[in-house]
């Protein structure tokens, strides 16, 4: 079937279709029924089945024979190393790992916490924590002792799996003072700690330490745990730099169904090809298409330690894909701007032999037409936006070239894919016409592999996603939907502006501004103004070698945006930057950026003093626990 007749399909029989869908995977006991409604509006997914995630990503590979496939390809420009380890490598470090744990006294329900830099033993603590049923909860190796402490209280983990340090360009992140302070800080305190000795650093061994390689010796293996479809895998906090974070739970069945399902569908991946997300294991991405996603369809995961670009210079990706053969490529959009801002005619791209490579996808923030048609002209494959979230944890909005290679619409993340019913609705919760600029939903029940509701937190997850439009899931996105069904994901709720009365969408501008020939990226906030409500504020990232004159660049943008969107922008204040500041994950700290702007004394174009604007950012993302941050 093509993708309006599987889309069709999940609408209108999505038990059915959902429990077709699960014949993918290895169950002890299959499902009776898909969709368990009885606590409306908390849904789960295949609540009457039995598996465990780890065998479906290990033991059944090597049982069918597969063992000697690579399953992880570590490449470390930091460590100036790549090495390969087998399905059944992975099966006998990971076994090995669950059963020290489970020795140590963790069991089916216990929180562990996952705090580890870009390593194959990221994703082995991980696999183990999923062998014996343990929840797991890894925290992105950068957060400050502060944020760590706050995930601590709330998941409460028995036991803490941490490396020496993490590495990045020119420096080593001390990885064990962190969790010590954390831990010091903390109301709650592990049992116990493990630490994964690295050789750029070897931490202090404390009493509640225990090394990573001595207390697996001599320990029995664990055997796979069954576990209900809806018991728990993972906890992945939100980014909660502000306030509480919000635990966000995964479910074993859904997941594994949902993951299992988008590879081929989504990715257009074969068992064996491999597969590289240029992400972090502390993010959903990480989790969802570096560890879970490629190793239970059964093909090669690539896991990325440093920074693609100046590690040593733009043509990394190109290294990495030529060198591993990758077939499909997952990053986000920020890292093919900095890339085009160092090399924007594409002469790196000429010296490396792509052709393994058969499709890249974008996510994480807006891809604007610009890149898109940058990577296109450069690698030839079909470059493909999609759009969803840490919640969803996987694609809400794609163009899923597995079941059908549609149109590609620059702007656009694609088509909904099956299971969602995505809807925009106005302020009065009804629903906007195909065009209209409103608040993007998610009609219930979401599908499996979603969010069923966040750690210990049940009220604060209704209050969040699902009160503002009843019956509906709330994704805090702005956007409309054009007549043939394709999503336009234009900004957060909190980044559509109301200048003189008129909603606009700062995601459009920076479409716009991001046209032009020498802006690299850029991002668009709205700041406070007496006499309009509101204005946009444009900052521009430049290409590299760029001499023209910054005034008149600007100059040229604020005409380009009154050209494309109208005077009703009301579009004069942009300012030239060096860099945008950006979360760990390449998403641009926009609200961060509106709230100093507006504790600023700032004036009309280009008279805006840089350096003290990114100073003040950067302290305050500083303040905020981002160590190390751009």
């Amino acid at each position: 079937m093509g993708y309006h007749e599987t889309y069709q399909a999940a609408q209108n029989d999505p038990e059915k279709f959902w429990l077709e869908a699960a014949e993918a995977i290895a169950w002890v006991k299959k499902p009776t029924r898909a969709l368990n409604d009885s606590n409306a509006p908390l849904y789960e997914w295949y609540s009457d089945g039995v598996m465990n995630t780890c065998y479906n990503a290990l033991d059944r590979h090597v049982e069918a024979g597969r063992g000697d496939q690579i399953a992880v390809i570590h490449d470390s420009p930091m460590t100036q190393s790549s090495h390969e380890i087998t399905y059944a490598e992975m099966l006998t470090r990971v076994a090995s790992l669950a059963g020290a744990l489970k020795a140590k006294g963790v069991g089916k329900g216990d929180r562990v916490l996952i705090y580890m830099p870009m390593i194959p033993e990221a994703l082995e603590a991980m696999l183990a924590c999923a062998r014996i049923g343990a929840i797991h909860s890894v925290v992105f190796g950068g957060f400050a002792a502060h944020e760590l402490a706050v995930r601590i209280d709330d998941a409460t983990p028995k036991a803490i799996i941490a490396a020496s340090c993490g590495l990045e360009p020119g420096r080593v992140i001390h990885y064990k003072p962190l969790i010590d302070g954390a831990i010091e800080i903390a109301t709650h305190k592990p049992d116990f700690c493990v630490i994964f000795q690295r050789e750029q650093e070897v931490a202090k061994i404390g009493p509640r330490d225990v090394d990573w390689h001595a207390f697996q010796y001599g320990v029995d293996p664990a055997a796979c745990e069954p576990m209900m479809g809806s018991d728990p895998l993972y906890i992945l906090y939100t980014s909660g730099t502000t306030g509480q974070p919000k635990g966000v739970i995964r479910a074993n069945g859904g997941h594994a169904v949902a993951l299992h399902w988008t590879m081929k569908n989504i990715y257009n991946v074969e068992p064996g090809d491999v597969f590289w997300a240029a992400s972090d294991v502390g993010w959903v991405v990480g989790h969802s298409y570096i560890c879970y996603g490629p190793l239970i369809y059964g093909a090669t995961t690539i896991v990325f330690e440093g920074k693609p670009v100046g590690t040593p210079d733009a043509g990394t990706f190109w290294r990495v894909i030529e060198q591993h053969k990758v077939t499909s490529f997952f990053t986000a959009p920020t890292a093919f701007r900095a890339i085009k801002r160092e090399d924007p005619e594409g002469k790196l791209v000429k010296d490396y032999d792509l052709s393994s490579l058969k499709a890249l996808y974008l996510a994480g923030e807006r891809a604007d037409s610009d890149t898109i048609i940058w990577a296109q002209n450069q690698l030839k494959v079909p470059v493909i936006d999609h759009w969803w979230q840490t919640e969803t944890g996987y694609a809400v909005a794609a163009i899923p070239l597995g079941l059908e290679a549609l149109p590609v619409k620059l702007g656009s993340p694609g088509v909904p894919m099956p299971g969602y019913d995505v809807q925009v609705l106005g302020d009065d919760g009804h629903p906007l016409p195909n065009g209209e600029l409103g608040a993007v939903v998610i009609k219930l029940p979401l599908p499996p592999g979603t969010l069923p509701g966040l750690w210990n937190a049940e009220d604060r997850f209704k209050s969040s996603y699902l009160t503002a439009f009843p019956g509906y899931y709330e994704t805090g996105d702005a956007g409309m939907i054009d007549d043939d069904g394709y999503i336009y994901i234009m900004a957060r709720t909190d980044d559509v502006i109301n200048v003189a009365g008129h909603r606009l969408s700062t995601g459009a501008m920076e479409e716009v501004l991001s046209g032009h020939p020498d802006v690299a990226e850029c991002a668009v906030i709205g700041v406070a103004d007496a006499l309009k409500g509101q204005l946009a504020f444009g900052f521009l990232c430049l290409n590299a070698g760029c001499v023209k004159d910054h005034g008149e660049i600007v100059a040229e943008c604020v005409q380009l945006v009154r050209e494309k969107i109208g005077p009703v922008a009301a579009f004069k204040l942009a300012t030239v930057v060096e860099r945008l500041p950006k979360t760990r994950s390449g998403k641009v700290l926009r609200g961060t950026m509106a709230n100093i702007a507006d504790g600023t004394d700032w004036k009309m174009p280009a008279t805006i003093d840089d350096p003290i604007i990114l100073d003040e950012i950067t302290v305050a993302l500083r303040a905020m626990g981002y160590a190390g941050q751009n």
